[in-house]
């Protein structure tokens, strides 16, 4: 990448069209919404201020984080309670220039302590459709199956979700990765596989090389999320490149997380100089401190990106999602329209094609 053009402003980052492809609806539960929904439901937090729990967003692996963001989803109840959630992450995703976002949701998570399945994709779904309605912002669902819970809790989930498949786009699997390869969850992948939907996994967050080679070749994912640690193994990374495979990356999460030491060390550079499709996503914004926008800024500030790199990022969420090719048409057009307005050419490293940056 020898592009040399001006750095980006935020300015310059929020007018690009972009797709956000990971994001945990439950992980963008802000404090004041955590109070506010346990006002309205009578539930007790062991919190008393919004600074107190700010201040338990102290982790030091997946593991930590995990333990407060369930905790934290005991205050959504109700259908209003998951709209309501949805539509300020919405408004959010609106202000940062997204135009689509893919959510994933953990129905296990609200199932296993008594809200039906209905209650939270109704509200969700209704969130949605409010937030295309308003905001102009398209979204898809995707059901995540817990994977420290058993293949069989999953077969359960599925079986809750069917009189919403055809509003469900695809099935991820995410929690406590390591000690929880994706083969444990083979049989349940093909199973929805064959129902027609999209699949997905977290894999190579803190997990090895070896669970990215698991969620492609037993699960057959379409998309991976985080891959990190996929650049450990040469083979890996040549096929994730040669398959054009998007990796749904989150660098603030994989700050706080301790996954890097810092985001002038994090990979994505690397990623985009090995021709990898590598997006920018927020994960679970209200817990690592930034939304799509925030990502986007911190990281290209830190790794020093260029417009031509940054508009290549943002290509790469809108062809790396499920929307088909009718309804990417005019986010590419206009991306190829900034990107011109912005002296980009092929011969300044930007490419106007499908493939990535090389």
């Amino acid at each position: 990448m020898t592009n040399t053009l001006a750095p980006a402003s935020a300015d310059f980052i929020r007018s690009l069209p972009k797709a956000e492809l990971h994001l945990h609806i439950e992980g963008s539960l802000e404090p004041e919404q955590m109070f506010a929904f346990a006002r309205r439901n009578r539930v007790d937090l062991p919190f008393r201020t919004v600074e107190e729990v700010r201040a338990a967003y102290a982790f030091t692996n997946l593991q930590d984080f995990l333990d407060i963001y369930y905790q934290g989803a005991q205050v959504l109840r109700t259908e209003e309670d998951f709209h309501d959630l949805a539509m300020a992450y919405f408004r959010r995703l609106a202000a940062d220039g997204g135009v689509h976002a893919e959510i994933f949701f953990d129905p296990q998570t609200h199932t296993d302590r008594g809200i039906p399945f209905q209650v939270v994709a109704d509200g969700l779904l209704a969130g949605m459709a409010a937030a295309e309605r308003e905001l102009g912002v398209t979204s898809r669902l995707i059901l995540c199956y817990l994977r420290h819970l058993d293949e069989e809790s999953a077969f359960a989930t599925l079986a809750a979700a069917e009189p919403y498949l055809d509003r469900i786009a695809g099935v991820g699997l995410d929690s406590s990765e390591v000690g929880n390869p994706p083969s444990k969850f083979a049989r349940v992948f093909q199973a929805s596989r064959e129902r027609g939907l999209k699949l997905v996994a977290h894999a190579g967050e803190e997990g090895p090389p070896d669970y990215v080679w698991q969620a492609l070749d037993i699960l057959g994912v379409d998309r991976l999320d985080h891959g990190n640690r996929a650049l450990e193994d040469a083979d890996l990374t040549r096929r994730l490149v040669d398959q054009g495979t998007t990796l749904t990356v989150c660098p603030l999460s994989n700050l706080k997380l301790c996954v890097v030491p810092s985001l002038k060390a994090h990979p994505l550079r690397r990623m985009l100089d090995l021709g990898l499709k590598a997006t920018i996503n927020a994960d679970d914004p209200a817990y690592f401190g930034g939304y799509l926008l925030d990502n986007y800024v911190r990281v290209a500030g830190a790794l020093g990106l260029d417009r031509a790199q940054l508009v290549q990022l943002a290509r790469n969420s809108i062809t790396g999602s499920f929307l088909d090719t009718a309804a990417q048409g005019p986010h590419l057009a206009r991306l190829r329209q900034i990107g011109a307005g912005s002296g980009l050419t092929e011969t300044a490293g930007f490419q106007f094609g499908v493939s990535p940056i090389l």
